[in-house]
């Protein structure tokens, strides 16, 4: 955008701030039950999200990818189980994620006249 006066500074739209990979509404699933706790078993994660097993595989692959996730394999007795852990970095996307949300939810709720009677 520009003036009469050269090129005006334009504050960045909230969307803006949204990550395609945690903004996905699966992954933002697993991220936020992720937070939640220590870890989380992903059989807990594919009956909570609803979730097939391959889908939810490859969800997976994609945070442990960017590093928003950390998968642990063992054994529950004896038999095999999964978790994730959230790492440091999903917990700051995760957050950047939340506020972003939230500035557009304020930007919003400021443009609706009947907000403040829900």
């Amino acid at each position: 955008m520009s003036t009469e006066d050269g090129p005006r500074s334009v504050p960045a739209y909230p969307t803006n701030g949204l990550d395609d990979t945690v903004h996905q509404r699966h992954r933002l699933g697993i991220l936020t039950i992720a937070a939640e706790s220590e870890r989380v078993e992903v059989a807990y994660l594919r009956e909570a999200l609803e979730l097939t097993a391959g889908n939810l595989s490859r969800h997976l692959t994609v945070l442990e990818e960017a590093s928003l996730i950390q998968v642990e394999k063992g054994y529950h007795g004896r038999r095999p189980r999964t978790w994730i852990r959230i790492t440091r970095d999903g917990r700051r996307a995760l957050l950047a994620e939340i506020t972003a949300l939230r500035q557009l939810l304020t930007r919003h709720a400021a443009l609706d006249p009947d907000a403040d009677r829900a």
